[in-house]
């Protein structure tokens, strides 16, 4: 199990990320848009600057939802590769059998 402040901290990260996603979406358009003029643009790149950074989406870290653990996790799943391997032996996952050969 990962230490409880770096899940808090990570959970954190997602809602502030959800909470200016709009906003970002929004400066980063008006920063990249090269027919505005140069002052604009500028304008919009110190706004951007100025918001918090545990708001960008790249912060945020891949991690698994029932152990916390930040490597070794399967993104479509959200769950690391160890908690898969226990929750497959214990038949919780449908179709999923261990595999000997």
């Amino acid at each position: 199990m990962a230490k409880m402040s770096a899940i808090n901290k990570n959970n954190r990260r997602i809602k502030l990320s959800n909470k200016f996603f709009n906003k970002r979406k929004a400066l980063k358009k008006i920063v990249m848009n090269k027919k505005l003029s140069l002052e604009e643009r500028f304008k919009a790149q110190q706004k951007l600057s100025r918001l918090p950074r545990n708001s960008s989406k790249t912060r945020i870290m891949n991690r698994c939802q029932i152990t916390g653990r930040p490597h070794g996790v399967y993104r479509k799943l959200k769950i690391s590769r160890i908690a898969l391997r226990q929750l497959g032996l214990q038949g919780k996952i449908p179709g999923m059998i261990k595999s000997s050969w």
